[in-house]
């Protein structure tokens, strides 16, 4: 397959996971214009490969958490609370899937690349672990050590994640 078909079939699904794993979505389009830029170099490599699209979703958790470390040491600390008022229209799902990314945006990385890996993109314990660099019992561990985090901020009675009228 040709770099430029790979990219055409597999960019919106590229997006979609790097969107959900970094929950910005100028920090998803960054992640996948950089690790498709490197891909690009190495095309002849990869394309070789049983499952390139594996290999590049494993460069897109690896991309995210080098940024995660570039993003602490540059990007200011000041406490912002967001004006939701955009969010007015009505819509449920969309208020949900929001609410839902906040929780998300609340977990350390690697419980957050877990979980993502795990429910969005469906691999199992032994692929997520291949492709954060650890054990199967470390992956077993970080998700439901993060389920239980999402459980607890579902429960909360922060005014975040309460429902609006």
């Amino acid at each position: 397959m040709e770099f430029a078909e790979y990219v055409e079939r597999q960019r919106p699904a590229l997006m979609r996971f790097a969107t959900v794993l970094t929950c910005r979505t100028w920090l998803a389009e960054d992640v996948v214009g950089d690790v498709l830029g490197r891909a690009f170099e190495q095309w002849d490599r990869i394309s070789a490969m049983d499952r390139p699209n594996a290999y590049v979703r494993r460069m897109i958790v690896n991309e995210y958490l080098s940024w995660h470390r570039r993003l602490a040491r540059t990007m200011p600390r000041a406490e912002v609370v967001p004006d939701r008022t955009e969010y007015g229209d009505g819509s449920d799902e969309r208020a949900e899937r929001d609410a839902m990314i906040r929780r998300l945006a609340g977990l350390p990385r690697k419980q957050r690349a877990a979980v993502v890996l795990r429910y969005y993109a469906g691999l199992p314990d032994a692929e997520i672990a291949v492709q954060l660099g650890c054990k199967e019992a470390t992956v077993r561990s970080q998700i439901h050590r993060a389920l239980a985090a999402l459980r607890i901020d579902m429960t909360s009675d922060s005014p975040a994640f309460q429902e609006t009228p």
